[in-house]
């Protein structure tokens, strides 16, 4: 996909298709888009650096026990761990970190791999088991 605001948006729309065919319901499917809105802006503009000639790759999948939401960019990569807390005092006012700290509290797994170029992030949101199934 394009590195442009208009495959965000469509990235958000699929997750939140994923999510209701999973049947969650609205506050979980909110949570999934919301994270996954975040993950597409960030490989968008921080990954790709909001460049054209670079992609953001995307998959999406129902595993029947995880929806499971994979992004890539094309950028530089960067380390996680040493995003700044926005919650550490010294960073309330600064505007890094909020959107891996929001996607981290919005989905129940999320896992950086680095790429060559770039880096794939992973969001899981476990589904609860339908009764009588294990």
């Amino acid at each position: 996909m394009n590195s442009t605001m208009k495959s965000v948006e469509e990235v958000e729309t699929a997750a939140d298709r994923l999510a209701t065919e999973a049947g969650l319901d609205e506050d979980q499917r909110f949570h999934i888009a919301m994270a996954v809105r975040e993950a597409a802006i960030n490989a968008v503009l921080h990954g790709n650096e909001y460049d054209p000639g670079r992609q953001i790759e995307v998959s999406l999948e129902n595993t029947g026990k995880d929806l499971v939401i994979t992004i890539a960019d094309q950028g530089r990569g960067f380390d996680p761990g040493k995003v700044p807390d926005p919650l550490a005092q010294e960073n309330l006012l600064r505007g890094t970190g909020r959107g891996i700290f929001l996607i981290r509290s919005l989905m129940d797994e999320v896992h950086f791999r680095q790429l060559d170029p770039g880096t794939e992030l992973t969001l899981v949101k476990h589904l609860a088991p339908v009764a009588g199934k294990k």
